[in-house]
């Protein structure tokens, strides 16, 4: 079992940056995957970005690319997602989640059905 705890999210203006971190517990962190998913209202949830256990390799969704950043401190064991040059359009529920499986080891999967332990979510809005 995997729990997950989100924390830093917000209001911020548009241009502005939020820092969100995530906490798991229970097994152990630098075995699998970690990966942030957001959904704004009525929308699907959708991909924002993934880090391997070892934190060597990462993945972007096209949208976010060259502004959000993911990280991870596997002694903490955290997972961040540093989030810059915000747009209205970022507005969404932020969620982490792990991808415990044998297929998550060797990959950064962007499908919500991948990843087997969820957070609760943080809040993030940006105003124009």
């Amino acid at each position: 079992q995997v729990q997950l705890v989100e924390s830093g999210g917000g209001l911020v203006q548009a241009g502005g940056s939020l820092r969100l971190s995530c906490e798991a517990s229970g097994r152990i962190f630098s075995h699998y995957a970690m990966g942030w998913f957001r959904q704004a209202p009525g929308k699907e949830r959708e991909f924002v970005a993934g880090i391997r256990w070892s934190g060597a390799s990462t993945s972007y969704a096209d949208s976010v690319k060259g502004r959000f950043a993911i990280s991870r401190d596997n002694p903490k064991n955290t997972v961040y997602l540093q989030m810059n040059r915000l747009k209205p359009e970022d507005t969404a529920v932020y969620y982490c989640a792990a991808d415990t499986t044998p297929g998550g080891y060797s990959n950064i999967r962007s499908s919500p059905t991948a990843f087997d332990y969820w957070g609760q979510g943080t809040q993030v809005t940006v105003s124009s």
